[in-house]
Order: C-alpha cells, then sequence, then structure tokens
C-alpha cells in the first residue's frame, strides 16, 4: 500500500466520476477499448498514451520533455520527496525498491540541495554561529602556545 496525497484523490474521484460513473467496482480502472471490449491497459499502451499527449503538450509548453514517458513521474515524484527531506530509506520502501542501493540514483544532491544545506549551516538559527563571537583565550599567549603544541 502506498498513501497518496489528498490531490491524487480528488483527480482520481474526478476521473472514476467521468469514465465509471455505472462501475459496479469490478471493472477496470484503466482500459482501453479493442474490437468493442473493454481490456486492461497495458504497460505499452501507457506509454503510447504518454508519449502522445507529451508531444501535445510540448507544443503549448516547451518545457515538457521530447521523449516523455511514464518511468519519468515516478522518478520526477521521488527525486521531489527526496529535496522535500524524505529520508532514503523511506523514499527506498515508498518505490518498492528491495534494496536501499538501488534507490541512490535518487541520492545525488543538486545545486538547490546543496545552496540549502550551505544557507542552513550558515544560518543565524545555526546554533553555532552568533553575531559576536567572544573567545576567552584571544589574548592569551599561554592558551595559544598550548593549543598549538608549543608548551
Amino acid at each position: 500500500m502506498v498513501p497518496i496525497m489528498k490531490k491524487t484523490v480528488e483527480h482520481y474521484k474526478k476521473y472514476a466520476q467521468i469514465f465509471h460513473h455505472d462501475s459496479t467496482g469490478e471493472s477496470l480502472l484503466f482500459h482501453t477499448v479493442r474490437k468493442g471490449m473493454k481490456i486492461q491497459m497495458s504497460p505499452d499502451n501507457t506509454e503510447k498514451f504518454t508519449k502522445k499527449y507529451g508531444k501535445m503538450g510540448r507544443v503549448q509548453n516547451k518545457d515538457v520533455p521530447k521523449n516523455l514517458h511514464p518511468h519519468m513521474f515516478r522518478h520526477s515524484r521521488a527525486i521531489h520527496l527526496y529535496r522535500g527531506g524524505m529520508p532514503l530509506p523511506l523514499l527506498s520502501e515508498w518505490l518498492g525498491h528491495a534494496q536501499i542501493e538501488t534507490t541512490m540514483i535518487y541520492a545525488n544532491a543538486d545545486t538547490k540541495m546543496k545552496k540549502d544545506a550551505i544557507e542552513k549551516a550558515t544560518s543565524k538559527l545555526n546554533p553555532l554561529i552568533t553575531d559576536q563571537i567572544s573567545i576567552e583565550w584571544e589574548k592569551d599567549e599561554e592558551t595559544i602556545k598550548k593549543l598549538y603544541g608549543l608548551v
């Protein structure tokens, strides 16, 4: 089982209302019609639809990737979850990976993640950083010599 967002539930309900308003709950959620019969949509069919509508979308918006395929949605969601702070072991489980090594592809920090980490580390909210650092031994020649191993 995988938790889904409220927005996803809203989209599903709208889809079900339009395409499954007379469903008994036993019908296929996603299907194609071949020779007048509803059949389960295959992964190949899903890929064809994704490519078809991806090309149509690209006409409207050049940011849509040229070779859009279904796995890109899964990968993008995983990257967003990771960037949002989801720990890698949890992400691995969420994706259904048997080994965490498979999930390591998502663990590469991008420029934004690096920038955010630097800002967090150098933020005034960081308890290790204060505006006025008071170093008691700053002018204590004897302590400085000890710290440098000279005594």
